[in-house]
């Protein structure tokens, strides 16, 4: 009797620790992909301010229509794009497209002193703070839930119920730039 006492529980532990472990690992998921919906917030904000910062630029700028058609390709690429690994790339192009938008808009004193321009690149860089700010909120939730998956004893069976590791949401090209220091000269 006593070793069936001892068997029950034994199991009854691991039950126990195999749900705890379960449940923390289905919290963190649903942590990343809760932070990742915040991100996809930003996202279609910022696409749709686009169309709007397109049309001021063209107005000044009519012959530069090479980077405004690259600017609503990219837009209508992101907005397409369903999965996390396509956002992600789609995002990333666009990035881009906006960076050489503005270096355009750089070449145009009238358009640089545009009171509606200069309101959409308010709210555009507003726009990337936060994106910057949920980018780092979920790339944190990621590496939370990456470790607990890889933690023992999660690892012994998350595989088993599809708990499987996630990427991060990296800046891609950008990083190299993102990481150089800028040169003053005088």
């Amino acid at each position: 009797m006593l070793p069936l006492v001892i068997v029950l529980v034994v199991f009854g532990v691991l039950a126990l620790l195999l749900a705890g472990t379960y449940n923390r690992l289905v919290a963190l998921r649903q942590n990343a992909n809760q932070a990742f919906a915040d991100i996809d917030v930003q996202l279609k904000q910022r696409q749709d301010l686009i169309p709007n910062l397109v049309e001021t630029v063209k107005g000044y700028a009519a012959h530069e229509s090479g980077t405004l058609e690259a600017v609503v390709a990219a837009r209508n690429a992101a907005g397409a794009a369903r999965t996390v690994d396509d956002k992600i790339s789609a995002e990333n192009v666009l990035t881009g497209a906006l960076g050489r938008l503005m270096a355009v808009a750089e070449a145009y004193p009238d358009l640089k002193a545009n009171q509606n321009f200069l309101s959409l690149q308010g709210e555009l860089s507003d726009i990337e703070n936060k994106l910057a700010a949920a980018r780092r909120f979920f790339n944190n939730s990621v590496g939370e839930y990456n470790a607990s998956v890889q933690a023992f004893p999660a690892v012994l069976f998350a595989g088993m119920f599809g708990f499987a590791q996630r990427d991060f949401f990296d800046v891609g090209e950008e990083r190299a730039a993102l990481n150089v220091a800028p040169q003053v000269k005088f």
